[in-house]
């Protein structure tokens, strides 16, 4: 049985990592894009070797155009095609409202969304000349109903990807299914390392079920989407926050 082929950026940590994992423990043939995070990268990748799975490691600045191409060139020369691309690269560089310059506003959105618009034209092209491909696009609650003027570039870099993957399931159409999935409070290292127990418990309060979302469940909701079960879901938007309710 031919083997389908995912490109995960920001694959070497976090949610990626679990998407990473999800999806070689689904018998794909996966591509772990990093930038920075290259120990990371290189021990998922044993980990994943020592278990009889498939992949390589690319590292690429998604927001630097020549490299977006070697990567993508690299994934077709090393597996002949690629299948599924979930964009979950991202950065956050959180700030007081008064501190945030140009530079920091345009460093993030370069790389949240000029970075997610460069890798899924060149892998949806791929795509649509194949007739066949699915797109995951990470976005965040933040990018809907979930607002902190200290990350404000970041939020509004998820709201633009929700944008841009509406507009990507228009230009792919009929052939490439593109959604987003929309994290609410997940308990990554990024996002509760260095929060006190307090500001936790009050995060966890705005949530129905009362506690923060795992990595691994974000995972599977992306198993899910690039899986057959899901080949009519497309052009959508899906929360994965335990039900957020108030304001932020």
């Amino acid at each position: 049985m031919e083997h389908k082929v995912a490109l995960v950026t920001g694959g070497a940590k976090g949610i990626g990592r679990e998407i990473v994992l999800e999806l070689a423990n689904a018998g794909y043939c996966v591509v772990i894009n990093y930038n920075t995070s290259e120990k990371q990268a290189l021990e998922l990748k044993q980990e994943l070797e020592s278990n009889n799975k498939k992949c390589i490691v690319v590292k690429a600045d998604i927001s630097n155009e020549q490299q977006v191409k070697n990567m993508v060139d690299i994934a077709v020369k090393s597996f002949g095609k690629i299948d599924v691309l979930v964009n979950n690269a991202a950065i956050s560089l959180d700030s007081m409202f008064y501190d945030k310059t140009a530079e920091s506003f345009n460093k993030t959105l370069s790389t949240n969304v000029v970075g997610t618009f460069l890798v899924s034209k060149l892998v949806g092209e791929i795509m649509y000349n194949n007739k066949f491909g699915k797109i995951i696009n990470i976005s965040s609650t933040n990018g809907i109903n979930t607002y902190y003027p200290m990350c404000l570039e970041y939020d509004a870099s998820k709201a633009a990807i929700i944008s841009l993957t509406h507009n990507l399931a228009i230009q792919f159409a009929p052939y490439v299914n593109v959604n987003a999935v929309a994290p609410g409070f997940i308990a990554t290292e990024s996002e509760i390392g260095g929060m006190d127990e307090e500001f936790i418990k009050l995060e966890e309060e705005k949530v129905l079920l009362r506690r923060a979302g795992k990595p691994q469940e974000v995972a599977k909701l992306v198993g899910f989407l690039v899986s057959e079960n899901a080949n009519f879901i497309n052009n959508e938007v899906i929360k994965i926050d335990g039900g957020i309710y108030g304001d932020c």
